[in-house]
């Protein structure tokens, strides 16, 4: 038999175990192994039905992605779903752990599915840019109908095995573990007496065509009206009007296209760039230091966020403030999240209430001593933050870890503050941090190795996306941003207008253009930070003043009603302004700047230009360690369009004799100041 596939008897049950480490993948070896086995069984005139369960900790967690660049070897999966259906024996899937992908298309395919109690199943395709390619478009829609079909489909849910039995997508839901599933599973194909129960056989539920077209229409704008998304929506409305065979044949057809699409080629560089970025030379064989009391230094906007991911991941944790207002203030916030979270069916409230359980809020900072990694979250000020840690390193135990989250500032400054600099650890979340998946976690020049990996442990169970990154002002998010910020601002001098760059960067992809994320956050918090450089800055660098003189104008964005828009009451209903237009034309004027119409395109390829730079500087410099990890931060806190990869893939895919003649055009254009990358960089793993 297969060395990855292997065939047990369990009385008269076949037990077929797909033991492909770490996650089952789907790979070649492991289709033909099925088939294999499957082909097996089905000569064997003693066995009656079958179970096919994963080893380890997964049932199929989806398909190997390494092989969807090339020609793809056979057999491949429709082919091994086709003989489960063709055999006159049923066959009964075991779920554990994920059945995701490929794999839940190959318990689709069976007769039956059991699953262990918080098994997690979906079709996560579209996210990848492809669609499902092995019957999920078609058998799907058979359980759950065509709405719910597009819905769960276009947006890659994944459904908890309680929930997916109540869809009809499981039949059982087993508890224990892993040998209670295996019983269960067997059981079940005993039960089933012979009789085969073949989705294929089952008709596609009636459903109104509004409600068809509604979850298309919705499915589109959260898509982004992406070809894999249109592709999906088309393949699962096919199960309406064509016979099976003809629908799972254009299904197969839109997957073989899109899985070498440009979009899919972007996504599936991101998806392994993703599980990278994580990775840490060196800490192999390092321990991470135990936390399970966190202590949150700060109720604000940030620190409740982190007090939240804190509490959903199942920490202790302690909120600590100056003020009683304040903490307050934050003790409200958390709680109005989790209400919110129970009002609206997310969260369940004894599962509310337990997490609120955890929470201890006070103004007494000596309990500090109690926690194992304390996160502070105060005011973005270096002097502020100095004195914290003064405060810490008298306060907090010896050996706990104690972090930043600062944006920007210089974490070895912060750490020289501390008889213990090789506990500091800088843990910069983005906002709201219970929501945002992005966590850059900075070294200190004198961390611990074992800090770094409680830094990377506790992430993990914040189920954060991280990135590590050298200590650098803006580590990589920021300063990449900056960079391109400011590229968008020398734009509006020489011609465009707010209005006009984030129209054309929208257009591009990008969530919001920089100007209206800049009204969204508040001018002011770039503002302090310009000030706190004017010192340092190069007097003969190019340096536009619009900003600041919005920001003298009072109108720091939504939360005064004004920035480079203007606002309705409600913080609402964007608008251009004349006001604003006013001073860009007074600040062109000023410097002599005969200012000129832009097209999209240039705006476009600048502001990306600009990042791309800025990359590969960070990369020379070390901040970055791997090219790839730049894209993992753009793309998971910046906007960046996954489907364009990220700066420094869509940068290769220029190649880099055009790209050097880009940034060279670029500098130009930049004027004094401006640091030229080595675009060698960008092409390096």
């Amino acid at each position: 038999m297969n060395a990855v596939v292997s065939l047990e008897r369990d009385g008269d049950v076949a037990v077929l175990i797909i033991d492909n480490p770490p996650i089952n993948a789907g790979s070649v070896e492991v289709r033909r192994g099925l088939l294999e086995t499957i082909e097996a069984f089905a000569a064997d005139p003693t066995l009656k039905a079958a179970v096919v369960i994963g080893a380890g900790t997964t049932f199929v967690a989806g398909s190997d992605l390494r092989e969807f660049g090339k020609p793809l070897e056979e057999p491949q999966l429709p082919a091994v779903i086709l003989a489960i259906e063709d055999c006159r024996k049923p066959v009964v899937a075991a779920l554990h752990g994920a059945a995701l992908g490929g794999g839940f298309e190959l318990a689709l395919g069976c007769d039956a599915r059991i699953a262990l109690r918080g098994t997690v199943v979906g079709l996560p395709e579209v996210t990848l840019g492809i669609v499902p390619g092995a019957g999920g478009t078609q058998r799907l829609p058979r359980v759950v109908g065509v709405p719910a079909a597009i819905e769960m489909i276009c947006s890659g849910t994944r459904v908890k095995a309680a929930a997916a039995q109540a869809q009809g997508l499981i039949d059982a839901v087993a508890d224990g573990g892993y040998s209670d599933l295996r019983a269960a599973a067997v059981a079940h194909a005993r039960g089933l007496q012979g009789v085969k129960h073949r989705l294929r056989d089952c008709p596609v539920p009636v459903a109104d065509e509004a409600e068809i077209e509604a979850a298309s229409r919705s499915a589109l704008r959260k898509g982004r009206s992406r070809p894999a998304v249109r592709a999906a929506i088309d393949a699962v409305k096919a199960s309406l009007r064509l016979p099976m065979d003809e629908a799972l044949a254009g299904e197969r057809a839109a997957f073989q296209t899109l899985r070498v699409s440009k979009d899919a080629l972007a996504l599936r560089h991101l998806f392994f760039a993703e599980r990278e970025a994580p990775k840490q030379p060196g800490l192999e064989n390092t321990s991470p230091r135990p936390v399970s009391q966190i202590a949150v230094l700060g109720a604000g906007t940030m620190g409740s966020g982190i007090a939240i991911a804190a509490l959903d991941a199942g920490y202790e944790v302690l909120l600590l403030e100056q003020d009683a207002s304040a903490l307050i203030r934050g003790q409200d916030r958390i709680n109005n999240h989790y209400a919110g979270r129970v009002r609206d069916g997310k969260m369940e409230s004894a599962v509310a209430d337990v997490c609120r359980g955890r929470l201890q809020a006070s103004l007494d900072w000596a309990l500090v001593a109690e926690a194992d990694l304390v996160i502070e979250a105060v005011f973005e000020d270096l002097g502020v933050k100095q004195e914290v840690f003064r405060r810490l390193d008298r306060l907090a135990r010896p050996g706990a870890v104690l972090a930043t989250n600062t944006s920007y500032l210089d974490l070895d400054a912060i750490a020289s503050v501390t008889a213990r600099p090789q506990d500091v650890i800088g843990l910069h979340f983005f906002s709201p941090a219970n929501v945002m998946r992005l966590l850059e976690i900075v070294r200190s020049a004198h961390i611990a190795p074992d800090v770094l990996a409680t830094g990377l442990e506790v992430a993990k169970r914040l189920n954060k996306q991280v990135v590590v990154t050298a200590n650098a002002f803006g580590f990589i998010g920021n300063r990449i941003y900056s960079a391109y910020r400011r590229q968008c601002e020398f734009m509006i001098e020489e011609g465009a207008y707010p209005e006009d760059v984030d129209a054309a960067l929208e257009a591009w992809g990008f969530a919001m253009g920089p100007f209206a994320v800049a009204d969204l956050s508040g001018l002011d918090i770039a503002w302090r930070m310009r000030q706190s450089q004017a010192a340092s800055r190069d007097p003969d660098a190019r340096f536009v003043r619009i900003p600041d003189r919005l920001c003298e104008a009072g109108r720091l964005g939504r939360k005064t009603g004004a920035g480079y828009y203007r606002y309705e009451a409600d913080g609402k209903g964007r608008a251009p302004d004349p006001e604003v237009r006013a001073i860009i034309d007074e600040e062109s004027a000023a410097k002599g700047i005969a200012r000129r119409a832009m097209t999209s395109e240039e705006v476009q390829r600048r502001a990306l230009l600009a990042m791309v730079n800025e990359a590969a500087l960070l990369l020379g410099e070390g901040v970055a360690q791997r090219a790839s990890d730049v894209d993992v931060v753009l793309a998971n806190g910046f906007g960046f369009p996954r489907w364009e990869g990220g700066p420094v893939f869509w940068a290769r895919e220029r190649g880099a004799t055009a790209l050097a003649q880009d940034l060279d055009e670029l500098a130009r254009l930049s004027g004094p100041g401006f640091v030229r990358g080595d675009v060698r960089h960008l092409f390096q793993e």
